[in-house]
């Protein structure tokens, strides 16, 4: 079946619409950041870089690193802005643009978040790394897709009765990451957890500032929450979708978390970017020479 412009929106150069990358231009290891800045901070620690691109918030570089060939991804804040960049990196490397056809052997791409978060467990100190094991989204991103297959249904259930989650609300959905890929990643300095990813970062948060919350129970009912091995450990806002697309386009992600924040505690880290610097080397190494 032939993809018509409106579902595959390329460029006048044959570049994906909003990532503005050809499909040489990325590696099949990709790490992605939040912040389009932190692409640099990512991609100073290649030996060398082949290509810089960028557009709106979207920004690319691809470079080598102890003989492997890595590219770093800005997606911005949200799994709004997730379901742009995995639709688009997925169409890089398993859609063919000149006939727009889907192609016959399929590319997997290991992707690594690399991203900051806040710890609602006060026995997880800021500072520290955080692997998420599992991702509940509470953003209803995965319900505009055929996607039951692939979500923890049980933990999800257990939750909403936990919680007696508001039937206005979306429905939380569970995703696991890729164990392949965790592996890899896995150390005595990483901690695994289940990440929760909003929609929004004060009120889906539980942040007060002028504004009255629906729930003013909600981080505390988050906190409580067990099933099984599954134990709500820290905020954000993009897993759920990195995870959910990920599996649904048959990719390997994992996310690894810099906790700067514990809000059980009220603390702030006092030097967020050696802290996020730090997992940023570690990620790379691990990536570049296991």
């Amino acid at each position: 079946m032939q993809l018509s412009p409106s579902e595959l929106i390329l460029n006048a150069d044959k570049s994906i619409y909003h990532l503005n990358l050809l499909p040489e231009d990325i590696a099949q290891t990709i790490i992605t950041v939040g912040d389009p800045d932190r692409v640099g901070t990512v991609s100073k620690f290649f030996d060398s870089i082949e290509l810089k691109k960028g557009k709106r918030e979207f920004h690319t570089h691809t470079g080598m690193l102890n003989g492997k060939r890595i590219s770093v991804v800005s997606t911005g804040i949200g799994t709004d802005n997730i379901d742009i960049v995995f639709n688009e990196l997925d169409a890089l490397v398993n859609i063919d643009f000149d006939t727009r056809t889907l192609k016959p052997n399929r590319t997997v791409l290991d992707i690594v978040r690399i991203g900051t978060s806040g710890s609602i467990r006060s026995d997880i100190p800021i500072d520290s790394f955080l692997m998420s094991e599992f991702a509940m989204g509470l953003d209803g991103l995965l319900h505009f897709y055929d996607s039951e297959a692939i979500q923890e249904l049980e933990v999800s259930k257990a939750f909403v009765a936990h919680t007696a989650w508001a039937p206005s609300k979306s429905v939380p959905y569970v995703v696991k990451y890729s164990e392949t890929l965790g592996k890899r990643l896995l150390s005595n300095r990483i901690r695994l957890g289940t990440t929760v990813t909003n929609i929004g970062f004060y009120g889906p948060q539980s942040r007060v500032l002028r504004l009255k919350l629906s729930d003013n129970d909600l981080q505390e009912k988050l906190a409580s929450f067990e099933y099984g091995n599954v134990k709500i450990t820290n905020l954000e806002m993009e897993t759920s979708g990195i995870y959910g697309l990920a599996k649904l386009l048959g990719h390997r992600a994992v996310s690894m978390n810099c906790i700067l924040a514990n809000r059980a505690s009220g603390e702030f880290s006092t030097k967020p970017t050696e802290s996020t610097e730090e997992l940023i080397k570690y990620t790379l190494q691990k990536l570049t020479t296991s």
